[in-house]
C-alpha cells in the first residue's frame, strides 16, 4: 500500500503502481481525507488520526495481510501510527523520504526550528479551514517541465491540525517491523537532513540512498519501482 505525502493524493503513485501491478503485484494507494479528490471533505477535525484510519480502513476492507506499507514524507506519521495499531496486518514497512518521529513528537519537531517557524507563518484558510499552502514544485528540482506542471495542477491545501499534533505510538517507532529508509540525495531542498542524519547508521535501520528529488514517485519510478519489488 503507498501513501502519499502532503498536499499529494493517491494519483501520485500511478508510475509506481502501474510497474508493481505489471510486476504482478496488488497495489493499493488510497488518497487521504481532506486531500486531492477528497479535498472536499476538509474540515478542522481532519488530522493524523484521520488518516491513519484512513489507512487503517483499506488494510481492513481489503482483509489485507502481510502488507507492504509505504510512506512518503508525511505519510512517514501515518504507517507509523498503523503499524503502532495493526503490525499483525503488516510485513514491511518502507520509508521514502519520509518524517521519523517517535513517540511524543511532532511533525513540527523534526524540522529545523526555523523551518517549522517558516511554516506556521504559510497557514492560511482554505474554506475556513487551517490550511498549509502546496509549495511551488519547483522545490522538487524535475528536469521536465511536464512534471512540474502537473504537480502544480493537482496538489491541494493541507490540513495545518496534523503538523503540531503529537504522536502517540506507545512504543518504539515501527513497533517492532521490519522498517527501510529511502534516502533521496538530490533534493533541492532537504529540511529533514538533521533528522536523517540521527537514524543513519543505527542498526535497526536499513538506509538505501537513491540519487533523485524528493518526491521519488516522480522523477525516479523505475527506481523506486524496484526498490518497493525488493520486499514485496
Amino acid at each position: 500500500m503507498l501513501v502519499h505525502g502532503a498536499w499529494h493524493g493517491g494519483w501520485c503513485w500511478r508510475r509506481v503502481a502501474d510497474r508493481l501491478s505489471a510486476a504482478g503485484q496488488r497495489v493499493f494507494c488510497p488518497t487521504l481525507t481532506g486531500l486531492g479528490e477528497r479535498a472536499h471533505l476538509l474540515t478542522a477535525e481532519v488530522n493524523l488520526d484521520t488518516h491513519i484510519r484512513d489507512v487503517l480502513g483499506v488494510l481492513e476492507a481489503e482483509e489485507l495481510e502481510n502488507a507492504v506499507l509505504v510512506g512518503h514524507s508525511y505519510a512517514g506519521l501515518v504507517i507509523s501510527g498503523v503499524a503502532a495499531r495493526v503490525p499483525q496486518r503488516l510485513g514491511q514497512l518502507v520509508y521514502l523520504d519520509a518524517l521519523l518521529v517517535e513517540d511524543g513528537g511532532s511533525w513540527a519537531e523534526a524540522f529545523p526550528p526555523a523551518v517549522s517557524e517558516a511554516r506556521r507563518r504559510s497557514v492560511v484558510q482554505t474554506d475556513g479551514v487551517r490550511t498549509l499552502p502546496p509549495p511551488d514544485p519547483v522545490i522538487y528540482g524535475f528536469r521536465d517541465p511536464a512534471d512540474e506542471a502537473w504537480l502544480r495542477r493537482r496538489l491541494t491545501p493541507h490540513p495545518f491540525a496534523p503538523f503540531e499534533q503529537k504522536v502517540r505510538w506507545h512504543g518504539a517507532l515501527g513497533n517492532g517491523l521490519p522498517k527501510v529508509y529511502v534516502d533521496c540525495t538530490s533534493p533541492v531542498l532537504d529540511a529533514l537532513a538533521p533528522m536523517k542524519a540521527r537514524y543513519r547508521g543505527r542498526g535497526d535501520w536499513e538506509f538505501i540512498e537513491l540519487q533523485t528529488g524528493h518526491d521519488l514517485m516522480v522523477s525516479a519510478p523505475e527506481e523506486t519501482a524496484q526498490i518497493l519489488l525488493r520486499y514485496a
